[in-house]
């Protein structure tokens, strides 16, 4: 059989939702994940994407974050959150504290299921703001926290990926100009280091083709004609265990679903499996 399975940040699932429709028609993925649903869980548009034929699980406050995992081959035991997942205390939000101290918030960046043979987690890594900022040490502690989520599942003969918005460019050659990013985050030693660990876990980049140009980005600004100038980066990813990786038959960046008004400022990433 074949199973199409993709991860795409929406940047807010109700306000691209016709987009979303759009695209689950024509791509037909078995599997989605999705990240930055911007809405909570109940808001999500369950009954629209059930039309098509899809399932979900949902995590979201309504906020920034969110993620949530599209099937058509089922879900089964769904997990929210990693095990033991940090939260975040904004600085901001500590100072103005008085009464009672401050609690750091579980982030909603993570879901996971099985859906027919394969099981995946969607994330939706913290973005890590700058280097030196509370956030970006939230970030480190979060992939750590990540890698040690999914050692179980990278070391078993079942086809498991982690799937998402990873805000990491792996390489140099991920972004469009490594100049443009020194002393910036998603670049750094310490977080390719991250990326380096999760792999040691037992995963491997599912590096995948491009439509155009000659290297795949995922992600491009809204800001300074980035899309077309093709000022991009790949930081959507797809890192899979062997039996995952050794069933890949094609995998590219969907850089149509980033064209026209009111898109995503991230592209598809697919992946087909022969199982």
């Amino acid at each position: 059989m074949t199973v199409r399975i993709a991860t795409w940040n929406i940047n807010s699932v109700n306000a691209r939702l016709e987009k979303l429709l759009e695209w689950l028609r024509s791509a037909q993925p078995d599997v989605l994940c999705l990240q930055e649903l911007k809405t909570t869980s109940d808001a999500f548009p369950f009954e629209a994407v059930r039309e098509l034929g899809y399932e979900t699980a949902a995590h979201g406050t309504g906020r920034w974050n969110g993620v949530a995992i599209l099937s058509k081959l089922g879900l089964e035991d769904v997990v929210r959150d990693l095990p033991g997942q940090p939260g975040y205390l904004d600085p901001a939000a500590a100072e103005e504290e008085t009464l009672l101290p401050a609690e750091p918030e579980i982030e909603p960046r993570a879901v996971a299921a099985t859906c027919g043979p394969v099981r995946v987690w969607s994330v939706y890594v913290p973005n890590g703001r700058e280097v030196g900022h509370a956030h970006y040490a939230y970030k480190l502690q979060w992939l750590s926290t990540l890698r040690d989520a999914v050692v179980a599942d990278a070391a078993g003969e079942r086809p498991f990926a982690v799937l998402g918005d990873f805000n990491i460019a792996p390489t140099d050659t991920d972004v469009w100009d490594i100049a443009k990013f020194d002393g910036a985050t998603h670049v750094t030693e310490a977080e390719r280091a991250a990326l380096a660990d999760l792999q040691a876990a037992g995963l491997a980049d599912v590096f995948p083709r491009p439509l155009k140009y000659d290297h795949p980005y995922t992600y491009w600004d809204y800001r300074q004609l980035s899309f077309p100038k093709n000022f991009g980066m790949r930081i959507d990813l797809v890192y899979g265990n062997k039996p995952f990786t050794e069933a890949v038959s094609d995998s590219y960046v969907d850089r149509e679903a980033r064209k026209g008004k009111g898109t995503s400022d991230h592209a598809p990433v697919v992946v087909d499996l022969a199982l």
